[in-house]
């Protein structure tokens, strides 16, 4: 059964708070220019990182043995990572020789859903009534049910056991004759499921948090998953769900700068750092690219979160006008359409400009065309004001 609350705030508390986050809508615009900022300036380095790593890219063919001529030297090489070692959970007492074993622990827990609507009041009020809803879901970390809205779930939650989910990894992986470093070690993906044919109950038992007196009861070992609880097929809230994948040794591809019997990153003229692993067997044509365009995609997805910010704060800062005319609801809904696509149109625009200016450096072409965009849309934003 749902659960309701309802807030009601009056013409002067909604104008005060709105006034307030005008403070806070002048801090996303700074934080989102910021960002359009940083992100022109990081993805324009971190493409010069990556051709200037491609230029002095050498091809080696043989990795078995450490050769003395490749040191400092940045390198494409094609092989077999391999360990030798033995990765253990000790909790569990799960072990396997692996590159390395992943635990993820899941929850059956009462989780909190909410839905809010909000009613405009002739005078400026608004009553706010939000819906809140329970269900029972697997989650990947314990939930306090203290602060559920709803007295009637709150402590309804608890955890049969303590458990986090961990990676565990081997000490040793080579490549060749070489070790491979962390950094490059824990790119390696290709996860598969294990089969578990042998778990420490007596270790995984001080974990438990349970009333009965034989806690070993409540641990049920099935294919690549331990369930702590009564019955897998019929989950409790509080029962704890542990699988276990495992990354086998596999065939992957690098570049890296050569150091030693290891690697490093390679640091371009600019400062910025490029190093990369795939897996399969894969040419230094395909792994550049590959480069290129996950730059390009992160650099269009911090464009969108900075303009978002800059919109949002301009939002916030246009809202003690919609605030004012809500005093006749239907004129405030009117003024809240004007000033969100104001809103959107100056954020827009300052966006465009903010990117040509950090691009005014590298390519001037690109940053004459955004001006340009940036000036036509504030002109459109003009001229549509005018006519209404």
């Amino acid at each position: 059964m749902a659960y309701t609350k309802t807030e009601s705030k009056n013409w002067f508390t909604r104008l005060k708070e709105s006034v307030g986050g005008v403070i806070t809508g002048i801090v996303l615009i700074a934080v989102g220019t910021w960002l359009l900022w940083w992100n022109e300036e990081d993805t324009f380095k971190t493409a010069g990182a990556i051709g200037e790593a491609e230029l002095v890219t050498q091809e080696v063919q043989d990795i078995s043995r450490v050769d003395p001529a490749l040191e400092g030297k940045v390198i494409h090489a094609i092989g077999y990572a391999d360990t030798k070692d033995v990765v253990k959970d000790s909790l569990f007492g799960v072990e396997a020789n692996a590159i390395n074993i992943e635990r993820k622990a899941e929850f059956y827990q009462w989780e909190e859903h909410e839905h809010t609507e909000t009613r405009k009041k002739l005078g400026g009020g608004e009553e706010t009534v939000t819906t809140y809803t329970y269900s029972r879901e697997w989650v990947s970390e314990p939930i306090d049910s203290g602060r559920f809205a709803d007295p009637s779930y709150q402590s309804r939650n608890t955890v049969l056991a303590n458990v986090k989910s961990e990676t565990f990894w081997a000490e040793n992986v080579t490549f060749g004759a070489y070790k491979l470093p962390d950094f490059l070690k824990h790119r390696i993906g290709g996860e598969v499921s294990m089969t578990l044919s042998n778990v420490d109950m007596n270790t995984l038992s001080s974990v438990i948090n349970s009333p009965d007196s034989n806690k070993l009861v409540l641990i049920h070992v099935q294919g690549s998953t331990v369930y702590i609880g009564r019955n897998p097929g019929s989950p409790e809230v509080g029962d704890v769900r542990v699988t276990f994948t495992q990354t086998r040794p596999a065939d992957v591809s690098i570049v890296a700068q050569v150091i030693r019997d290891t690697f490093e990153p390679f640091t371009a003229s600019n400062g910025y750092t490029f190093s990369r692993l795939e897996m399969g067997k894969v040419g230094s044509v395909k792994m550049f690219e590959d480069a290129r365009s996950e730059n390009n995609i992160m650099a269009w997805l911090f464009r969108a979160i900075g303009a978002v910010c800059v919109m949002l704060g301009l939002g916030l800062v246009f809202k003690p006008l919609s605030v004012v005319a809500d005093v006749i609801p239907i004129l405030g809904t009117i003024v809240g359409a004007g000033t969100g696509f104001v809103a959107f149109v100056i954020g827009l625009a300052w966006s465009l400009v903010v990117i040509a200016v950090a691009w005014l450096r590298f390519r001037p072409l690109i940053a004459g065309g955004l001006i340009a965009a940036a000036v036509g849309l504030v002109a459109l934003s003009y001229m549509k004001g005018r006519k209404k």
